[in-house]
């Protein structure tokens, strides 16, 4: 039994250095600032788990586990946030505010529970699991829903699977957690999650430390210049222009895969074409900057001043008023009303 302990000991250090390694990177790539931090909350938070359930390290006895605490606690939640950061949709704050809120309660009860009554409430316990569980749950969904907006195949495969192995983690040890007890030392059970947990760490820092800086985010440096077209891709290229003066962009639900089969080509030339020639980072960018370019034509014309702007958004595509808004504002610096107005009030 002692030398089961002293593997699962092991392995959770050898995680928790290579989770710690894996945020230094990360912390001077020249990834945007909030996906940066987001990213090395998440790493951290892995790490701190780790080494609060196990057996042997016994950190409830440093100074330091309140912090250590909390940043366990924090994990599921760091992940949903990176997985809405990475696969670029809005942050639902009042989400945010309700897991944070739930995650600091739970945090004081647990710190009341092992230094006064030495007893963690059910119900306190079982609020933290629900929303872990459902934070874990709706990070994958994400991934899984926008598995293909990335137009570079090893970021995009490498994106969805990071985040779906820690979903995947983050679910079983919440059902293990709720089955079994937080600390309840069954060693099998430890070893499980320990070595499973290493293997998915070695694999994931593997990748994130080879010479590919972008298989998780965009870095903030000026792109290569490009060379001339080669003769495929300027055949490519021409259907591709053909296409979009047939205004295909304002097909509701068009994705890449649709778009290249329309065009007779396969999906990954495609996805080539668009970001490393064409110089867009996913396919939603290539398809706002049509988009957007219609809708400011729209809003800017007389003859459309009572045409809602929901209607306007529906025309061009997009399936709510949310995701215009949203890639109007970022084009634009404004919103689609006071654009509107702008636009009008100069004409008259």
């Amino acid at each position: 039994m002692d030398r089961l302990l002293l593997i699962d000991t092991a392995m959770r250090l050898m995680g928790v250095g290579q989770l710690v390694l894996m945020a230094l990177v990360v912390g001077r790539s020249g990834a945007p600032a909030r996906i940066r931090w987001t990213t090395i909350l998440l790493l951290t938070s892995v790490a701190a788990y780790l080494s609060v359930v196990s057996p042997t390290l016994h950190l409830w006895r440093s100074a330091a586990w309140p912090a250590i605490l909390i940043l366990s606690l924090n994990a599921p939640l760091a992940l949903w946030v990176f997985a809405l950061l990475i696969f670029e949709r809005p942050i639902d704050w009042r989400l945010f505010g309700l897991a944070l809120g739930v995650t600091l309660i739970d945090w004081a009860f647990a710190l009341h529970a092992r230094y006064v009554t030495h007893e963690m409430p059910l119900v306190a316990s079982g609020m933290q699991h629900a929303i872990a569980f459902l934070l874990a749950a709706h990070a994958i969904a994400i991934a899984i829903a926008n598995r293909g907006d990335d137009l570079l195949e090893k970021r995009r495969a490498f994106r969805l699977g990071f985040v779906v192995v820690v979903g995947v983690e983050t679910l079983g040890v919440v059902v293990a957690e709720s089955a079994y007890g937080l600390m309840r030392s069954d060693i099998w059970l430890m070893l499980l999650q320990s070595s499973t947990s290493l293997l998915a760490i070695l694999a994931f820092g593997a990748a994130m430390l080879s010479a590919n800086a972008e298989l998780l985010f965009d870095a903030d440096a000026r792109p290569p210049e490009r060379a001339p077209l080669s003769p495929a891709e300027h055949v490519l290229k021409g259907k591709l222009d053909a296409a979009m003066a047939r205004r295909v962009y304002r097909e509701s639900g068009l994705t890449i895969g649709v778009l290249a089969d329309r065009l007779g080509t396969p999906e990954h030339r495609l996805r080539a074409l668009i970001n490393q020639r064409l110089g867009y980072r996913n396919f939603s960018d290539f398809l706002n900057s049509h988009r957007i370019g219609d809708a400011r034509a729209w809003l800017g014309d007389p003859g459309k001043v009572d045409l809602p702007v929901l209607t306007l958004a529906m025309d061009l595509g997009y399936d709510s008023l949310a995701p215009f808004n949203r890639a109007f504002r970022e084009a634009t610096g404004t919103n689609p009303s006071d654009y509107r107005r702008s636009a009008i009030l100069e004409k008259s």
